[in-house]
């Protein structure tokens, strides 16, 4: 059953700006109240602020001023914006001369009014004057496919809309000799995708191009975990979800193997930072002990710092506690005929002689992974997700094992909670964490760190 994408085209800062603009007219009226000594008016009031609020986004809403694909010219919002507003205000105005029971500072309510009124405005024109340069970090790095007029056309929509993106370069059907954005050509997409680490593949003026290419384009995309977004409607979904929007004159129909929009995308990542800070605040006496532990039992570092690939081929340093002897990626290759893990994409060996006395202690524990709150803290790895893989490991990757990392890697996982020392097979690693991807939920996330947990107090699973 296909999973609908209802919240992907949601502009939540925008939201976010007008619930602002509301707070900012209350403000001012509680200011002046204040210095006037008649706090009583403010909060007289409180009641209507809020349902004016409510009102108001929610009749943007209904007129899409917070979908991402709306043109924003400002004349056109200011427009629409008015018109929400009128609307919260007769909403209101009829609660506060209908209800006997109402008892406000009507000078108060008028104030809000004309304060809220100009507040919105001037924070809608700093929105769309400046709010591409505060925009989150990490927007998808994005590549174009298709013919050089209908690129140049198509984003000179995408400029007009609230879309973030970061424009990586332009993919032609055939070789090409463009200026420098041209990247190459379709039959290059793989290693296009994998050198320049892109999340998502623009798929243009396909009318004319052979229905196989753009397909065959399409799942290429699908195996790998990058989000494909067809501008038109005819082809089939394979095993993507898919969902449709429109950009200025082009129907588009996005195809996508990850669950989480950037509403998810918020709230996950809320839940790495909260999680993230208490873990660090928690687990602070066993990380100094344990950093003491390690230098008395061995020569060497307390951390150990290791470059790990993590959403869509992006390089991160992650940190844990060391514990192995110094040394010991040199010694990796000598042990490769011993590793546990089928088709040498992973490598696992029980018995691992670089392992020091210290070492083994805290790998049994998971104490050794403690150090990773502070890449969750920092955005590059979550609570939840798939084991970040080495670069030797993903060079071995093909194109259906690439989609593992189609999302931020974890300190545990489904794979972690399902017996990870039983897993000897590495498509079975990948069934699992492909698995994780197509049915994420906060659910899940919440019943995967209680596994874990539960794991971690039984030892279960770790070598």
């Amino acid at each position: 059953m296909n999973r609908t994408n209802v919240g992907a085209n949601t502009n939540i800062s925008k939201m976010f700006s007008d619930i602002l603009a509301v707070i900012l007219g209350y403000g001012v009226v509680f200011v002046i109240n204040y210095f006037q000594h008649r706090l009583e008016a403010s909060w007289s009031i409180a009641l209507l602020v809020v349902i004016f609020g409510a009102v108001y986004c929610i009749t943007n809403y209904a007129q899409s001023v917070y979908d991402v694909t709306l043109f924003f010219y400002l004349d056109r919002i200011y427009r629409k914006i008015t018109f929400s507003f009128a609307f919260a205000f007769f909403v209101t105005f009829a609660e506060l001369y209908m209800s006997d029971e109402v008892v406000v500072d009507k000078p108060s309510y008028y104030e809000f009014l004309f304060a809220t009124l100009v507040s919105i405005y001037l924070v809608t024109y700093i929105y769309r004057k400046f709010g591409e340069r505060f925009s989150y970090r990490g927007i998808p790095r994005v590549v174009f496919m298709g013919r050089r007029g209908e690129f140049n056309k198509f984003t000179y929509f995408l400029e007009k809309t609230n879309i973030r993106y970061e424009l990586v370069g332009f993919v032609g059907y055939s070789k090409d000799s463009c200026d420098e954005s041209y990247l190459g050509s379709a039959e290059n997409l793989e290693e296009i995708i994998k050198d320049y680490q892109i999340d998502q593949v623009y798929i243009m003026d396909s009318h004319d191009v052979e229905l196989k290419l753009v397909q065959d384009s399409i799942d290429l995309c699908i195996r790998m975990g990058v989000t494909a977004r067809a501008i038109v409607n005819i082809y089939k979904r394979r095993r993507a979800h898919s969902f449709v929007s429109t950009v200025g004159t082009y129907p588009i129909v996005t195809y996508h193997t990850v669950t989480l929009n950037r509403s998810a995308e918020i709230i996950k990542r809320i839940m790495d930072i909260c999680g993230s800070f208490v873990g660090i605040v928690l687990s602070s006496p066993i990380m100094i002990v344990t950093a003491i532990a390690i230098k008395l039992d061995s020569p060497g570092p307390v951390f150990f710092k290791q470059t790990r690939v993590g959403k869509n081929g992006r390089h991160f340093k992650m940190y844990k506690f060391r514990s192995m002897c110094v040394g010991a990626d040199d010694m990796k290759k000598d042990l490769m005929e011993k590793n546990e893990v089928e088709g040498g994409a992973m490598f696992k060996m029980k018995d691992d002689p670089r392992i020091t006395k210290v070492g083994k202690f805290i790998r049994k524990t998971s104490i050794d992974e403690l150090p990773q709150f502070f890449n969750i803290l920092g955005g590059t790895m979550s609570l939840v997700g798939t084991r970040p893989p080495t670069l030797d490991e993903v060079e071995q990757y093909d194109a259906s094992q690439w989609r593992r990392i189609s999302i931020k890697p974890g300190l545990t996982g489904m794979w972690q909670v399902s017996g990870r020392s039983d897993i000897t097979d590495f498509d079975e690693v990948v069934k699992l964490d492909t698995e994780y991807i197509d049915n994420w939920s906060i659910f899940l996330d919440i019943s995967i760190l209680i596994k874990t947990v539960l794991s971690v107090f039984k030892k279960d699973g770790a070598y």
